[in-house]
């Protein structure tokens, strides 16, 4: 079990969220993580436990810290950058406060039900923690790393659909796609590995396996879940989809057109050259 207390005080703590990329390289994650750095293992998640604070690193590349400075989570991530499958340019994070306002601050050292004598309350991207157990901050690490996952789900989709916006205006204004059969192939497998990307990782937005060990901890993940927005920005990212489904089967049926007119120009010109062929005879 973890055993990391976090420090109680009167000002609020800082929580970032980090989308470092893809995914992590499970086996060399696991190596450096827990063979090196001493990590406990929880399903898809890894505690870090620092001097100061606390991270809590997620296979699919998203990093959730808890009262880290600034120099040490630079250091953190550059080192965990290295075990990236695919990373990000930039990093992308997001920023949350929070207060443990439990008076009892020891943490859980066996696996009977947490309970508490306050309950976990958000306003104004702040939250109040009901108690300073770390599978408590664990449970809303989750929360945190999905949105942060379907944010960068969402800005893939919606640079897809802009960056292909003209090809519906052009097939409106000219009843035609101004694109050769070869770039429209092309920008098929490129929309064809946007949306199967998506999907295929799209089981990450569901409700984690980590609460079928710790049911008693998904009222807090589904509380701040809910303050995320999860549900309705899913929702969302599924029109999107299905937007880009619909410009697939477009240009689908645009390239299926462009191959028949194809066959039928061959077609007329092997009649022209046998009716030639025919009333000019050597």
């Amino acid at each position: 079990m973890p055993t990391t207390i976090l420090p109680k005080s009167t000002g609020p703590h800082r929580i970032h969220t980090v989308l470092m990329g893809r995914q992590f390289k499970l086996e060399e994650a696991y190596d450096l993580l827990v063979k090196q750095k001493g990590a406990v293992r929880y399903r898809d998640a890894y505690q870090i436990s620092l001097a100061q604070g606390e991270a809590w690193v997620f296979n699919y590349g998203v990093v959730v810290c808890w009262n880290i400075e600034e120099t040490a989570r630079k250091i953190l991530c550059r080192e965990l950058s290295t075990l990236m499958t695919e990373h990000l340019d930039g990093y992308e994070t997001e920023q949350f406060h929070y207060h443990i306002t439990q008076n009892n601050e020891h943490s859980q050292s066996d696996n009977t039900p947490i309970k508490s004598t306050n309950t976990l309350t958000i306003h104004n991207d702040f939250l109040s923690l009901p108690n300073n157990n770390p599978l408590c901050r664990l449970a809303l690490s989750h929360a945190f790393a999905q949105s942060a996952k379907l944010s960068f789900f969402e800005d893939t989709a919606q640079q897809v659909i802009q960056q292909n916006s003209y090809i519906s205006k052009k097939l409106a204004a000219t009843g035609k796609i101004p694109l050769s059969r070869n770039k429209l192939a092309k920008l098929r497998g490129v929309l064809f590995d946007t949306s199967s990307d998506i999907s295929l990782h799209f089981n990450l937005l569901d409700t984690p396996e980590f609460f079928w060990d710790y049911p008693e901890l998904e009222s807090d993940y589904q509380q701040l879940a809910k303050y995320l927005d999860l549900t309705p920005r899913i929702e969302i990212l599924n029109h999107k989809l299905a937007t880009i489904h619909a410009l697939l089967d477009m240009l689908a049926s645009e390239q299926h057109h462009k191959h028949s007119s194809f066959l039928e120009w061959i077609i007329i010109v092997l009649i022209m050259i046998d009716i030639v062929i025919y009333f000019f005879p050597k």
